[in-house]
């Protein structure tokens, strides 16, 4: 039995670097029991923020009270230690946020379905739901500061509707084409608010995909310490990895010429996956390794899982692909 490595890893990318605070499905570490700390003694209003549910009720607590505010879904099972250092932090965050977002329990030891069909396989594990569907979250137990951090961005606030509204518009111009624009209203942002998270990612991956692999580096490795390890910054590290590691793989005609000669060329079927994606090809890249996955789970020790994974925390949670490939990856794994 084992527990997870130091840096709490997301499904939806991130995770907060130096805390020993996740475990996988099933480690149940001697003398730990409980998970969610006793709401006894809270006001009735401030406890309606707050929630167990079920696999039965998850539909009507999550999905369609996530068409209302932003849900969080706090996956814990009573065996794990960090699940209990996480989940006062929670319950203090989302209190003070006010109604901005709720936040919902559930026992994976008791309701393991969701999770399951999730493709979560550490936990605490947080999910958070709007308009019915999943569009960020972490896993560990991260300080209190980066849940408020991360209930923010979720929720909003008065006081940032100008930056949030310019980050809006940097997307929209990125969706649009228009890079140019997108890099000025990031650089802007920045000059205002310097460690907004959003705006520094946002701009790092603008330069990535210039073809600027050392300054997007430069950029996020100056991040505050604090801000190093949120979703956001770790996608783009995670990108910058293998646009590097691209550099270095063959060319695709030949990829794909070895794998007609030889469909168990598990190295080609991954080099080429790495090339797939790094051109876009990201449903082609996922389905590569997932047949790697379903031939040879012990190829290069889970090799192909693990560079799945690498590929969710890049596209980002709510990444069609992704959505997609966690699904396949969890029947696979699951069934």
């Amino acid at each position: 039995m084992s527990t997870q490595d130091n840096s709490p890893r997301s499904p939806y990318g991130g995770g907060a670097q130096g805390y020993k605070t996740e475990v996988r499905f099933g480690e149940r570490p001697n003398g730990q029991a409980g998970g969610s700390a006793d709401m006894s003694g809270q006001a009735l209003a401030a406890a309606d923020l707050v929630k167990d549910t079920t696999t039965a009720a998850f539909s009507a607590d999550v999905i369609r009270e996530s068409r209302n505010q932003p849900v969080l879904v706090d996956f814990w099972a009573p065996w794990c230690g960090p699940c209990k250092q996480l989940t006062p932090s929670l319950e203090k965050a989302v209190r003070k946020a006010r109604g901005a977002v709720k936040l919902v329990k559930m026992n994976i030891d008791e309701h393991p379905t969701i999770a399951g069909q999730l493709g979560i396989q550490s936990i605490p594990a947080v999910i958070a739901f709007r308009d019915g569907q999943p569009v960020d979250g972490f896993m560990g137990a991260i300080p209190e500061s980066q849940v408020r951090d991360f209930i923010a961005k979720l929720g909003g606030n008065a006081a940032g509707a100008g930056i949030e509204e310019a980050l809006a518009a940097a997307a929209e111009a990125r969706e649009q084409g228009d890079a140019g624009s997108a890099r000025e209203i990031y650089s802007a942002v920045l000059a205002e608010a310097p460690d907004n998270v959003e705006a520094l990612a946002g701009l790092a991956d603008l330069l990535l995909e210039a073809g600027k692999i050392d300054e997007a580096s430069a950029l996020v490795d100056g991040v505050a310490a604090d801000k190093a390890g949120q979703p956001a910054i770790a996608a783009v590290r995670a990108r910058i990895s293998m646009a590097r590691q691209v550099k270095e793989l063959g060319d695709p005609a030949e990829l794909e010429r070895r794998l007609a000669a030889n469909p168990k060329d598990h190295q080609a079927r991954f080099d080429l996956a790495m090339v797939q994606n790094a051109v876009g090809r990201r449903e082609e890249a996922a389905d590569n390794l997932l047949a790697i996955v379903k031939a040879d789970r012990s190829w290069k020790d889970d090799g192909a899982r693990a560079q799945l994974l690498q590929f969710f925390e890049a596209w980002g949670a709510a990444d069609e692909a992704t959505l997609s490939a966690r699904r396949k990856l969890s029947s696979l794994l699951f069934s």
